[in-house]
């Protein structure tokens, strides 16, 4: 069953982005415009309750229709003038093609925004839970590649999840930016309609109106919509990519899960490979184009070329199912994940108690030694650990000048795991509340 539900997730999302549901977002804002301006006396009532109760738009027509004409949006008209009839020379009345497209296409994006919400909070309920599953689970924290000092696992989980809540955030408000639309006319100058039939049909849709616009609603709202997606895919890479390294052979603390029938190569039996993680990565990347393509669409020649249009047509509906899909992976992926805590706490141990050598520094300074002292003795017993594999501790506790100046005492909250990681619980809190 929760194989299925990725699988449904992007089926709906496809759906926001099909061509059925782009007309009849289209035929809504056309139904909305008729009858705002039936109310105000602009148009006869018996028109807008003959378009109410008549329009229909059928996407193999309009696709026939559109091979002739060339202009999607009067096939549209003209397919729903067939269905209107005598009314139909008030539909569309006062409206430039991109009244419409864009107004609908508002509507289009808040669809897909809440599907995006839905995905971001399940991969944030997982994360929470891992989280807390791990919270003191040791691992060591690396920079550079190379040991640093310990930290847990589910400190590394909890940071994912911070993470996420900020992506929710900035979609939400990208999307927020974008719930506008515009019935302003061809170079937004309410030539043939006043400003307050695009305030009451916009109301009537549960959008804004742009405060201005041009014959479109400008295109820096849709470029920091596109961004905010490959923000949130770029935090999805970064989660993958970790799983990639932590499933190294040399590594090994946490593994993709590999189902009993699964294939890992066709010419290596043995081979158990992060193929999901290695999707999500590259998924990524196709997200992050598809944003460097919203922001060349900002600058269009005057008041509207359209040289953006046929980019939107790939770019909203690739980088919102790409984003759905890879959020139910990313979701998948870390909610079966296989964690191997001994390896972790095996991997912590391979430098010998080199991940403490910075708290030992302070305590030595702590101790009345000069800190250009302290780190140069410290800094000697570590390159030998490094050299020999030598035991850090054992060095540093036979060592005559550390001895003299530092008591045992102090050695030993050195190298105390629990001291290093005392806090683990409060930066779980903090991090994971609401």
């Amino acid at each position: 069953m929760d194989n299925m539900i990725p699988r449904y997730t992007r089926k709906k999302m496809g759906g926001v982005w099909s061509e059925a549901n782009r007309f009849q977002k289209w035929l809504e804002v056309e139904m909305a415009t008729a009858e705002v301006e039936a109310e105000l006396g602009i148009i006869p009532a018996e028109a807008a309750r003959a378009i109410r109760e008549r329009a229909r738009c059928e996407p193999e027509r309009i696709a026939e229709i559109e091979a002739e004409v060339r202009h999607d949006l009067i096939a549209f008209t003209t397919n729903v003038a067939e269905h209107v009839g005598e009314a139909s020379r008030y539909f569309h009345y006062g409206l430039t093609s991109n009244d419409t497209i864009d107004t609908a296409q508002a509507l289009q994006i808040g669809e897909a925004a809440a599907l995006l919400a839905e995905g971001l909070a399940g991969l944030g309920e997982v994360l929470r839970r891992r989280a807390r599953e791990f919270a003191h689970t040791v691992q060591v924290g690396r920079t550079h590649g190379v040991h640093a000092e310990p930290i847990t696992f589910g400190l590394k989980l909890a940071n994912w999840y911070s993470e996420n809540r900020r992506n929710q955030q900035r979609i939400a408000a990208a999307a927020e930016d974008l719930r506008v639309g515009k019935i302003s006319g061809a170079v937004g100058t309410f030539a043939h309609l006043p400003p307050e039939v695009e305030q009451a049909i916009c109301t009537r849709l549960g959008l804004k109106p742009a405060a201005i616009s041009s014959q479109v609603i400008q295109r820096d709202r849709h470029a920091a919509f596109l961004c905010a997606l490959a923000v949130g895919a770029s935090s999805l890479d970064k989660i993958a990519l970790e799983v990639r390294g932590m499933q190294r052979t040399e590594v090994r603390e946490a593994e993709e899960y590999f189902s009993p029938r699964q294939k890992g190569s066709s010419a290596m039996p043995h081979k158990r490979n992060p193929v999901t993680s290695e999707q999500i990565c590259g998924l990524a990347r196709v997200v992050r184009a598809n944003a460097q393509a919203a922001l060349e669409n900002i600058a269009l020649w005057q008041e509207r070329d359209i040289s953006h249009s046929s980019v939107e047509r790939v770019i909203l509906p690739d980088s919102c199912i790409l984003l759905d899909y890879m959020l139910a992976k990313t979701t998948d992926l870390v909610d079966k994940l296989l964690v191997y805590p001994e390896q972790m706490r095996r991997n912590l141990e391979l430098t010998h108690g080199l991940v403490y050598s910075g708290q030992l520094l302070l305590e030595l300074v702590e101790a009345g030694v000069a800190r250009e002292d302290a780190y140069r003795w410290v800094q000697r017993h570590a390159m030998e650990t490094w050299r020999t594999g030598a035991e850090f501790r054992a060095g540093i506790e036979n060592d005559p000048e550390i001895a003299a100046r530092a008591p045992a005492e102090a050695i030993a909250r050195a190298f105390d795991l629990d001291r290093q990681l005392r806090h683990v619980d409060t930066i779980l809190d903090r991090a994971l509340a609401d």
